[in-house]
């Protein structure tokens, strides 16, 4: 299977190769690449996007598969078998509506469709194959994990929490659009989850566990509760990530300690009512006055502002329009913290800021609030960088979001296996026409595909997060954003279909996977911002040598 694994990502890598190379082409206006023609037909570069992270997904998927160190065997090398040929016959199908948009001719996409390609992609997606794989996730197998005994401890330690104090509290949660409870916050602080993307020198964990560390913990608390737990450490992370990057020392010795012993929790007010992934249209404004800044305008999306001690807010300090995103910086707004939908506070100068819950179909819990600021007062001090950090608040906040769009996809993988195990399960206990749901050919393949996309996205997640800790992969994590996002929606889907009408019933937890499944999509970048704007163009860019 290794071999045909390979020729298959070959394929895909030297067709996705000349695609890229037409569109290039056709999107370069004096040297550059030109959004504007880009956007002529978005559809073929949101699709380049998709099927290059397909292709590197599937690539690595191999890689760690055949890796013999890694403890992986014949179940792992099936679904990365499977995987390559759904992707290849995916990509070639795709192409062969629209050969001219995508520059490939007749013979390219007859060599596609070759023989000898149609009879490896017909082996690889055979539903014996399926049934095989199937089999052994049903029996409880999902796949070799291939982390080291670091990680795989620290698996095992907030698996344990996820199971022991988060899941039971969940659904409570979700139906009646509750607060976290306090156990899991104060449980996550003791067991120094909050530290996971902070340097010791600071008072974390990252110099211990990487990367790699804070993505185990996020996928585990996520297959628990998503918002109530696996979304909880995302927060700390893009602020410390920012205050890391452009902070001051003292800034850094501030707030990086606190942050790492959840002494303090903060909240992330970037977008606004009219724009949320454009960030150089803001208009929330930093007005300087004596010893600080009066912050004005109103942020939506900011999730869990009531409860936190602290707001990272991106505002136009320079009030030059033509600046842009240059005129953007990162302040640190303080203020009191808040259990309930609604939250007000007035300083003693008079300034405001409150806030009022939006009514959400899931990812319940954190709260996500429209903030409103009146004249809101933040000291110098809390200006991310100082003087230096006037107008660096885009790059510090890019630098924050990196990491908060690879810790995207560890959510969406944890959902994703919460919703696995669900379906595993129901389809084991309840039988239909006289037999087990999970004896049927059909279900078996929906499981075969859930568990395989499963570890595939799970993998090359683990894969980006030790670019990261090699201070790459910027692109790289918002391609497995990109992806996890996309598909988990598919994963809970089909979860909720095996379990029938129950799906629909809040009595299981699935029909919660699917309404919280639906976000990732959405949040920490749209998917069509992040398909066009950062993936398709840093693609025609590398090609064109300009990345």
């Amino acid at each position: 299977m290794k071999a045909e694994s390979a020729k298959l990502n070959e394929q895909l890598e030297s067709t996705l190769k000349r695609v890229t190379e037409h569109l290039a082409r056709q999107a370069e206006d004096g040297g550059r690449i030109s959004v504007s023609k880009m956007d002529e037909n978005q559809y073929v570069h949101y699709n380049l996007a998709y099927h290059t992270a397909e292709s590197r997904i599937s690539s690595q998927f191999t890689d760690y598969a055949h890796d013999q160190g890694k403890g992986t065997g014949e179940l792992e090398q099936n679904m990365a078998y499977i995987f390559a040929g759904e992707a290849l016959n995916r990509l070639r199908g795709e192409l062969a509506g629209r050969m001219d948009e995508y520059g490939i001719s007749s013979d390219d996409l007859n060599a596609l469709f070759s023989t000898e390609n149609n009879k490896i992609i017909q082996d690889a997606t055979k539903y014996t194959r399926y049934n095989s794989v199937s089999d052994q996730v049903m029996d409880g197998q999902h796949g070799a994990n291939a982390l080291g005994e670091d990680h795989a401890m620290l698996r095992d330690t907030f698996r344990q929490f996820a199971d022991e104090v988060v899941a039971p509290q969940a659904e409570h949660v979700h139906r009646h659009d509750d607060f976290i409870p306090d156990d899991i916050l104060n449980g996550l602080a003791e067991m120094g989850a909050f530290g996971l993307s902070i340097p010791g020198q600071y008072g974390g964990y990252m110099d211990d566990y990487g990367n790699v560390g804070m993505m185990v913990v996020t996928e585990e608390l996520s297959r628990g509760g998503l918002s109530i737990a696996g979304s909880l450490i995302t927060r700390p992370e893009i602020l410390s990530k920012a205050i890391i990057k452009g902070g001051t020392e003292e800034q850094k010795q501030k707030w990086l300690p606190k942050l790492a012993a959840g002494e303090i929790f903060n909240a992330v007010a970037v977008t606004e009512p009219n724009y949320g992934s454009d960030v150089a249209g803001m208009k929330v404004a930093a007005e300087k006055t004596d010893g600080g800044w009066l912050l004005n305008g109103v942020k939506t999306w900011c999730t869990f502002a009531g409860y936190a001690d602290a707001m990272m807010v991106l505002a136009r300090t320079e009030s030059d329009p033509d600046l842009k995103h240059k005129g953007l910086s990162i302040l640190i707004a303080e203020k009191p913290r808040d259990k309930g939908h609604r939250f007000e506070h007035t300083q003693d100068g008079g300034g405001k800021v409150e806030g009022s819950a939006i009514a959400t179909i899931g990812y319940r819990g954190m709260h996500s609030f429209e903030v409103n600021f009146d004249n809101y007062f933040v000291p110098d001090e809390n200006l991310v960088g100082g003087e230096a950090g006037r107008g660096q608040g885009f790059y510090l906040q890019m630098a924050g979001f990196a990491g908060g769009r690879v810790q995207t996809a560890a959510r969406a993988n944890g959902v994703m296996q919460a919703s696995l195990e669900a379906a595993v399960r129901y389809a084991s206990e309840r039988k239909v026409f006289g037999q087990e749901i999970g004896n049927y050919q059909l279900t078996k393949w929906k499981i075969a595909r859930m568990a395989m996309i499963v570890q595939a996205s799970r993998q090359y997640a683990f894969h980006v997060a030790r670019l990261m800790d090699d201070h790459k992969g910027a692109m790289e994590a918002t391609l497995v954003k990109f992806y996890a996002s996309r598909i988990s929606e598919w994963v809970a889907r089909e979860a909720m279909q095996i379990h029938g009408g129950m799906g629909y019933a809040e009595e299981y937890a699935v029909s919660r996977y699917f309404v919280d499944a639906r976000v990732f999509s959405i949040f920490e970048g749209a998917e069509e911002v992040m398909a066009l704007r950062v993936c398709a163009r840093d693609l025609l860019n590398q090609i064109m040598g300009k990345g």
